[in-house]
């Protein structure tokens, strides 16, 4: 057995033995694997996305690909620092998977729901996720203090969709 292939043996083992529950304190999730864009009539998302082609590429560049990681992974999906006056909601873990994704959506507090609007993926190169950051930030701002609760809903490039939400307190950097 190859290195790479004990990785995607240990990724699939803690899948199967890890509860969907296991969020930690202030942390909920849930997922809705709707094929169709039925629930998104009253807000952005899968209506306006084709499906893409679900043709595993080894390279993680489909929903196929990434959905494990992501649902392992949804409590680090963002995090929030106190910086300089201010919150800060950094996106970085959805930006290194964004290459299975459409979109991704946040709202915080009891707001309007918003988009991220993530880089490209670059497909043609050999670190297709890679993150330039080029002329941009992985992270928006708020007053400080205000960022109590915030709400995540990843579209993926299936259209299907998953949520969660996160107090202050579980994603708060130290």
């Amino acid at each position: 057995m190859n290195l790479t292939s004990f990785g995607f043996l240990t990724l699939a083992v803690c899948l199967a033995i890890t509860p969907v529950s296991s969020f930690g304190a202030g942390r909920t999730a849930s997922s809705t694997e709707s094929e169709t864009a039925t629930q998104s009539d009253e807000k952005a998302g899968a209506g306006e996305f084709v499906a893409e082609d679900q043709t595993p590429s080894g390279k993680f560049l489909t929903a196929t690909e990434i959905k494990p990681i992501l649902g392992a992974t949804q409590g680090s999906w963002v995090a929030l620092r106190e910086w300089d006056g201010q919150d800060l909601l950094y996106f970085t873990h959805l930006e290194a998977w964004r290459c299975g994704l459409h979109a991704v959506y946040y709202t915080m507090n009891d707001g309007e729901e918003q988009r991220w609007e993530m880089e490209p993926c670059y497909f043609n190169t050999a670190q297709p996720n890679a993150i330039k950051a080029e002329g941009r930030v992985p992270y928006t701002n708020f007053a400080l203090g205000s960022a109590q609760k915030v709400r995540i809903r990843v579209l993926y490039d299936d259209n299907s969709e998953a949520t969660a939400e996160f107090e202050r307190a579980s994603i708060l950097m130290n």
